[in-house]
């Protein structure tokens, strides 16, 4: 299945659907068509971009996500299907009724894949983690010692200089990384709706007022991904240059890597789609432990 990221931030256009293809014309009558089915994610910026209703309906029937950004390209709402499943209602009654205690081994499963992530990260920067692989062994159920907060604050330290700090309102590199980690997290909740469950109802995230507390805990462990771009990207531009299409063609670049998962090296989609799918079963009592990418040594491959 192909899943394109379509980014229409800067340039007016009208968008309606035809045969079941998204068609984006511009300004000058230039059309540009791609079918409903291949749209995982779809961004629109531009204050003079129009979309039909048909064009919503069938980007959600599809199983595509809508993401709506401001004048600053700052992602503010994201539209995913309501219905993606036929079996959503037991498997959100089954996620309602995790256990505490199931919560807080996940979370501990995703923090120690987590902090993996990131020490390959970087070992491909420096050939050398600092320590975090010891660290990840110390994370226990819940991650009740807050581990992750420490390998945090070493982790960005030799990412970006002491200096630097994870602000998302910052005006520097911290909007490169905004933007990644807003389609990082539109696609994982794509692949949550995809398996009948829902992206408000989080295994350790829980701010009332974030509708998608399940997706921020699941896209942790690709958090890291998005970081390494934007080492890459501040190596050669200024942290404070502006949010240009060339920059964001660099961030969305993780989507086109490869990942080791269960053996295989499969893409981001399909990953995400299968730990979506083994959460669910662990909801259901199927299995007790969630299936996660494998960093390990080995590179993650473009």
């Amino acid at each position: 299945m192909i899943n394109h990221v379509i980014d229409l931030t800067t340039r007016p256009a009208r968008l309606f659907v035809r045969n079941r293809q998204l068609v984006i014309e511009g300004a000058k009558g230039e059309i540009t068509m791609c079918p409903l089915a291949e749209i995982a994610v779809l961004v629109t910026a531009h204050p003079q971009i129009t979309v039909t209703q048909a064009v919503l309906a069938g980007l959600s029937e599809a199983g595509g996500v809508c993401v709506v950004c401001d004048a600053k390209s700052r992602p503010v709402a994201t539209m995913l299907p309501l219905v993606n499943h036929h079996l959503q209602t037991e498997r959100l009654h089954a996620q309602a009724s995790a256990s505490l205690p199931t919560k807080k081994r996940l979370w501990q499963q995703i923090v120690r894949n987590k902090i993996a992530s990131q020490a390959q990260v970087l070992r491909e920067l420096h050939d050398h983690d600092f320590g975090l692989s010891q660290l990840a062994a110390r994370v226990k159920s819940g991650d009740r010692s807050n581990v992750e907060a420490m390998v945090s604050r070493r982790y960005w330290r030799h990412l970006f200089g002491r200096a630097f700090r994870r602000n998302p309102d910052a005006d520097d590199q911290n909007r490169f990384l905004n933007y990644g980690y807003a389609i990082l997290r539109a696609v994982v909740s794509r692949a949550i709706t995809a398996v009948g469950l829902h992206p408000s109802l989080g295994l350790h995230h829980h701010n009332r007022y974030n509708p998608f507390c399940l997706a921020d805990d699941l896209m942790e462990p690709f958090r890291p991904r998005i970081d390494r771009r934007v080492v890459q990207i501040v190596r050669t531009c200024p942290p404070k240059s502006e949010l240009t299409p060339e920059i964001k063609l660099q961030l969305l670049a993780f989507l086109e890597e490869r990942y080791s998962f269960e053996g295989q090296s499969r893409t981001i989609f399909d990953v995400l789609t299968r730990i979506a799918s083994s959460l669910a079963d662990v909801f259901l009592r199927r299995q007790k432990v969630l299936a996660l990418p494998d960093w390990g040594d080995e590179k993650t491959k473009n």
